[in-house]
């Protein structure tokens, strides 16, 4: 798959003394989604901001489309599309005319047709002579997509696109996002909804205190740092873990009345193992009455690592 985007070493550090980023290292496929999860304050907006040319990078390099951000970024930039987390108009202005002057904003030629295509996607053309400050915040949030999208870019950026929005208006936008893959589009997503990145992304990354923590395929992730959690209730309390049971990973809590594993991996091996530790308690009759059994999601993952600090 193509190279859409190329982060070295970037970093950002603010005269403050604030680490923004701390030696990033990033490449972006082209048309994938990826979801850059992270804690609030972790880097996200700044990485962002660095690529889109609001923030000016310590040091580092970025290439995107082939183009030096830092000697050629007019030919980059146009190819690349933004919808910030912040709300930004000229709120006594209509949709359509705000979406019409993102358009011109990058150098594209009027063009009415795409402006309502882009309208009807997001359902605002029955909004498009509002003034903006009438919309609600979902309305408006949508036309901060739209704005971005107006000129056709390669490459999206979403910073935290769904914040604050209802349910309902969040599955809207998944949905959108989904149209924009199939029309080949690249899309970055920032969000510390988990759900967001398990319902969309081809990868994951991980972010916090200005340094990747990880960067890998999201079914890879649960591979490699998925765990299952099992507890069997026992019918009678265990003064230790059985000799023949010491192999696995195992402990006993509540006075001996349950057993509980951890270990395994997202790619089966804790289910396996689960199983064969309930065949080794009926041939050593010791009889459970119930097993709770628990699948780590990519949630747990991701706040595992927050707390660690590494992959």
């Amino acid at each position: 798959m193509d190279t859409i985007l190329e982060i070295e070493g970037l970093t950002k550090v603010y005269p403050s003394g604030l680490t923004a980023l701390d030696g990033v290292d990033l490449t972006i496929r082209r048309g994938e989604i990826f979801a850059l999860l992270g804690p609030n304050g972790a880097g996200k907006t700044t990485l962002i901001g660095a690529v889109c040319g609001i923030v000016r990078a310590t040091g580092g390099n970025i290439r995107a489309f082939g183009h030096d951000l830092r000697t050629d970024w007019r030919s980059a930039r146009r190819r690349i599309g933004l919808v910030p987390q912040e709300l930004g108009f000229d709120m006594f202005d209509t949709v359509e005319r705000q979406v019409a002057y993102s358009r011109g904003l990058f150098g594209c030629a009027p063009n009415a047709a795409r402006i309502e295509e882009v309208l009807r996607s997001l359902s605002l053309w029955d909004k498009r002579r509002e003034q903006i400050r009438a919309l609600s915040g979902g309305m408006k949030r949508r036309v901060l997509i739209a704005k971005a999208l107006s000129h056709d870019p390669e490459l999206l950026f979403l910073d935290e696109p769904t914040a604050g929005v209802d349910v309902e208006l969040r599955r809207d936008m998944w949905r959108q996002i989904g149209v924009l893959r199939e029309q080949g589009v690249t899309v970055i997503l920032t969000t510390h909804y988990i759900e967001e990145a398990e319902e969309m992304a081809d990868r994951v990354g991980v972010i916090d205190k200005g340094r990747l923590l990880l960067v890998d395929d999201k079914a890879a992730i649960m591979a490699r740092l998925g765990r299952t959690e099992a507890r069997f209730r026992l019918a009678q309390p265990l003064a230790a873990v059985p000799h023949s049971l010491c192999a696995y990973s195992l402990h006993l809590e509540d006075d001996g009345r349950t057993l509980v594993y951890r270990g395994g991996n997202g790619a089966g091996q804790g289910k396996a193992e689960v199983a064969a530790i309930a065949q080794a308690l009926s041939r050593e009759d010791i009889p459970f009455m119930a097993l709770d059994q628990i699948e780590s999601s990519l949630e747990d993952i991701f706040v595992n690592l927050v707390e660690d600090g590494v992959a």
